[in-house]
């Protein structure tokens, strides 16, 4: 049985204990990894237990336990880590997906990998590593088909199309893992929101730390009705002035533009996506055209064409 945590009476956060604190994930650290390590941590620090207390309870020494949760030293076995999960409670088997996923992105060779995960008696004190499937809540399940499509569409923007299907799986892999800590705040969407915007935008490439939403220019409705080379190239220009001037928008402005005329997607279906009002789905558009038409004009009296005959990325009334 899997001991209670120490938490304090009614619900609230745990008293602090004695204890070093737990430092910061090391430099260097990928995104897969650091995509199950920092819930990992947060699950460890609302627990209220200290390393010593988690080393006597999963059998790993302190500085294993400190080193997997730093994220320094060696890629960390599946074995210690499906002991720390064993004592906060976690459940494992989205984890072990995102433990396999950082592994190769550690460059893990896949007998490494194969040979961690397999069913095998632990050492003496040890949790036993389960590797069966789990079928994860059916609210989540819910949650994942309702948001699939909308969450790829999103990341595609930023991503190839390899790595977007990756960090939507990812995403909702996290979530399962952190469900509970999801269904606690104040709204499941927004919430789930965060989750996959953090992993698009630590993969996307950045300009002048904006991501980048260049490679969306060659795929736009416009290129595919123009005929002479001249004037693709001329529309490619301008819709990269136009997607750079889109990427360095406010995070909440970036995503409804790109929501709703990159993806098609009206208005009320943002707001459903994001999790916020429909008002200020409206409010970030309105401010966010008056922004890039600005940025627009700016493009014409000082690029080659001052007045173009039109614009591929216009952003319509």
């Amino acid at each position: 049985m899997t001991p209670s945590l120490s938490r304090r009476p009614g619900g609230g956060p745990p008293a602090g204990k004695p204890g070093r604190k737990l430092g910061p994930i090391a430099d260097g650290v990928g995104a897969a990894h650091r995509a199950w390590l920092e819930p990992l941590r947060h699950r460890f620090l609302a627990s209220g237990l200290t390393i010593s207390e988690l080393s006597c309870r999963s059998g790993w020494a302190k500085s294993k336990i400190s080193e997997l949760l730093r994220g320094t030293g060696r890629y960390p076995r599946w074995e210690i880590t499906y002991g720390l999960l064993d004592v906060l409670d976690v459940p494992s088997w989205p984890m072990r997906r995102l433990w396999m996923a950082a592994a190769l992105e550690a460059e893990k060779k896949p007998d490494w990998i194969d040979g961690c995960i397999q069913n095998r008696p632990p050492p003496p004190g040890r949790a036993t590593v389960s590797t069966g499937p789990a079928v994860p809540p059916l609210e989540h399940q819910a949650f994942t088909e309702l948001n699939r499509s909308a969450y790829l569409a999103y990341a595609r923007l930023f991503l190839g199309e390899d790595e977007a299907r990756e960090v939507v799986a990812e995403t909702f892999d996290v979530l399962w893992f952190r469900w509970d800590e999801a269904l606690a705040s104040s709204d499941v969407v927004p919430f789930a929101w965060s989750v996959l915007r953090r992993s698009v935008m630590a993969r996307a490439r950045h300009d002048d730390g904006c991501p980048e939403l260049a490679r969306t220019a060659f795929d736009t409705v416009a290129l595919s009705v123009i005929s002479t080379p001249e004037a693709r190239f001329a529309q490619i220009e301008e819709s990269m002035t136009l997607f750079k001037a889109i990427s360095r928008l406010p995070a909440h402005q970036l995503d409804v533009m790109v929501l709703t005329y990159l993806r098609g997607m009206d208005h009320a279906a943002v707001a459903d996506v994001l999790g916020v009002p429909i008002a200020s789905v409206h409010t970030a558009d309105r401010y966010a055209r008056k922004t890039l038409t600005a940025a627009l004009l700016l493009q014409q009296r000082h690029g080659h064409d001052p007045e173009p005959q039109n614009h591929p990325g216009e952003i319509p009334e």
